[in-house]
């Protein structure tokens, strides 16, 4: 073959193999986008859909609990546990913690003036 007859032989198989390279990238694009697309907005949809789900629960709850809060007994139990308050001709009691223990530090040097200050009574040296 000469040179002439393999120059359009080269330009032909370029041809095909940027033919089919353009062929590939442009099904790749029109293929791969798409269904990314589709695969993220799938899973966009289903965590909106558990989103809803807990939120539907969640209003369930709070529409159950604001009907307790229309009921007198229930308005009754909230004064007393959270504002302390009485029906007329109650007295309200409130029972305080005890207090902490004394603090019993050892005597020697560093501690002795320190037990002072905090208790004089109790620095007996």
């Amino acid at each position: 073959m000469s040179a002439r007859e393999r120059t359009p032989q080269r330009r032909t198989r370029l041809l095909w193999v940027l033919f089919s390279s353009v062929t590939i990238v442009g099904v790749l694009f029109i293929g791969v986008y798409p269904v990314r697309t589709y695969l993220a907005q799938r899973q966009s949809l289903h965590q909106a859909e558990r989103q809803m789900d807990v939120l539907k629960t969640q209003n369930d709850k709070l529409a159950q609990q604001a009907q307790q809060l229309n009921t007198d007994s229930e308005i009754e139990r909230l004064a007393r546990e959270q504002y302390n308050l009485v029906r007329p001709g109650e007295q309200a009691f409130a029972i305080l913690p005890a207090p902490p223990p004394p603090i019993q530090l050892p005597p020697v040097w560093p501690f002795t003036n320190l037990a002072k200050k905090l208790d004089p009574s109790a620095a007996g040296g």
